[in-house]
């Protein structure tokens, strides 16, 4: 896979993506219960809290610069940790600009993958059935797509299910 292809993917990713948000709909989006209790705005909100974690390494590797603190306080080092002092952060925004943020975020990661030299390395690594496209800087690798490999990976199913479970009801 080359750079351009590599954004080609990104942006059909965020296509699908937006196709399913809208599917579930504003009135959806704070309904709790797609994943234990939290609700689909909860989950966007994690996926936006995580992600500065990739596009932040990755724009200072591209300009050669040190890496950044992680968005968190440095005394959290579980994953459930941060995901909890995340949620405790977004819960009371509103839903409208956490979407905002979303796919803003979306946005800063193509035009930083547009900055990358055409030559750029990138792998894709294949896991089951999932392939993985890590984009090399230098002696650093940052999985490119990493927020909709873990939306596949860890959320759709369940939101799928609760799609599911709702459209039946």
């Amino acid at each position: 896979m080359d750079k351009h292809e590599l954004i080609e993917w990104l942006k059909e990713e965020h296509r699908q993506f937006r196709a399913l948000l809208e599917e579930i709909g504003p009135g959806r989006m704070e309904l709790p219960g797609v994943a234990a209790h939290w609700s689909m705005k909860d989950i966007l909100a994690h996926m936006s809290g995580w992600h500065p974690s990739l596009l932040g390494p990755l724009q200072a590797a591209l300009r050669g610069e040190p890496q950044p603190p992680r968005p968190w306080p440095a005394a959290l080092k579980e994953d459930d940790e941060i995901n909890a002092w995340i949620y405790e952060r977004n819960r009371e925004r509103p839903l409208s600009e956490i979407l905002a943020e979303t796919h803003h975020q979306i946005q800063q990661l193509l035009a930083i993958l547009e900055a990358l030299p055409d030559d750029v390395r990138i792998e894709d690594v294949h896991h089951g059935e999932r392939v993985y496209h890590l984009v090399y800087l230098g002696d650093q690798r940052f999985v490119a797509g990493e927020f909709f490999d873990h939306f596949h990976d860890d959320h759709e199913p369940d939101i799928r299910a609760w799609l599911a479970k709702n459209e039946a009801a």
